[in-house]
């Protein structure tokens, strides 16, 4: 049996056009195992929200809106390999995060 409406929606809720000279996530900012921010190719460590926020801006390439109990995160828009989802990259500390 599929029980799979016992598992949270987190269903893509928009994915934003990047910009020609759009960042990557290089890396996932972590504190205790959560995900609290994202380190980008051009160098900058950014907290969750303001993720979102560049996101929505077309700064960040590769990377869906998506939503669970209130909060947006981005997520990896699914194109068929594994090794370029969110889930795959390094993690770094939070710690020196403001």
């Amino acid at each position: 049996m599929n029980n799979t409406s016992a598992l949270p929606q987190m269903a893509m809720k928009e994915i934003p056009e990047p910009n020609s000279n759009a960042a990557t996530i290089t890396a996932l900012v972590k504190d205790s195992g959560t995900v609290v921010g994202y380190q980008l190719s051009n160098g900058q460590t950014i907290n969750k929200q303001e993720g979102v926020a560049l996101a929505r801006q077309g700064g960040i390439l590769g990377v869906g809106i998506a939503e669970r109990d209130g909060t947006e995160y981005l997520k990896s828009i699914p194109d068929g390999t594994e090794d370029n989802n969110l889930n795959s990259l390094p993690s770094i500390s939070s710690m020196g995060m403001q």
